[in-house]
């Protein structure tokens, strides 16, 4: 087996500056917190070296930590190309789940073929607090699925996520994580090394930003 590791997929997401790091001009999200870091894993899918490595990591997760495996299912809309890319790198089914069911047709919101019992894998491309694949969860296990787990591409490690994910019984594996981007991103000197623990402050409590301002001289 060619194992894609998470030193390999965090050089892969900065080089393309999918996760880009900016410690002291943060990035408002929508939430309005202030973070020293940008994701945007769609970027994976115009740079095809990069998109190799994540399609055959995803694909490599599926056969080894979920080998019962019968369908995947993507999360709308991010992880839907992902779960179409590695669903065929595994001669599997694939579907999506839409964030709400349609207002049309069929209203369906689980799109692609799924019958009760199924036994499901669930494509992300990322993961903070876990808010959204755990809808994603909650509509397929409604559904009658049979959720093992969650496989996704990067994931911060925050609390609340990893709180909330063993609260639903929902295991993830991720190809890579933020403490190792951080590490490689100040060995390639993308970031100070001085940087890596203010970034792992914002990290551990997003709310707390005293971590802004110390970077600077």
């Amino acid at each position: 087996m060619n194992t894609i590791n998470s030193t390999t997929i965090a050089r892969d997401l900065l080089k393309i500056q999918a996760v880009f790091f900016r410690p002291d001009e943060p990035f408002i999200w929508a939430s309005g917190i202030k973070s020293p870091v940008y994701c945007d894993n769609r970027l994976t899918l115009t740079a095809p070296e990069v998109r190799l490595d994540v399609e055959n990591g995803l694909a490599e997760i599926v056969r080894s930590c979920y080998p019962e495996a019968e369908v995947l299912m993507g999360t709308s809309t991010a992880g839907i190309a992902h779960a179409a890319i590695t669903a065929h790198l595994l001669g599997m089914p694939m579907g999506y789940v839409r964030s709400g069911a349609k207002d049309h047709g069929r209203r369906n919101q689980i799109e692609g073929r799924l019958e009760p019992g199924q036994k499901v894998v669930v494509i992300e491309d990322l993961i903070s607090t876990g808010g959204s694949v755990l809808e994603v969860v909650n509509v397929l296990r409604e559904a009658g699925a049979v959720v093992l787990g969650v496989a996704s591409i990067f994931t911060y490690g925050m609390q609340k996520g990893l709180q909330r994910l063993a609260e639903a019984q929902v295991e993830n594996h991720s190809l890579t994580n933020f403490d190792v981007i951080a590490q490689v991103a100040a060995e390639e000197g993308y970031i100070r090394p001085a940087d890596i623990a203010r970034l792992l402050a914002f990290r551990d409590d997003p709310s707390d930003e005293s971590w802004i301002g110390e970077g600077r001289a």
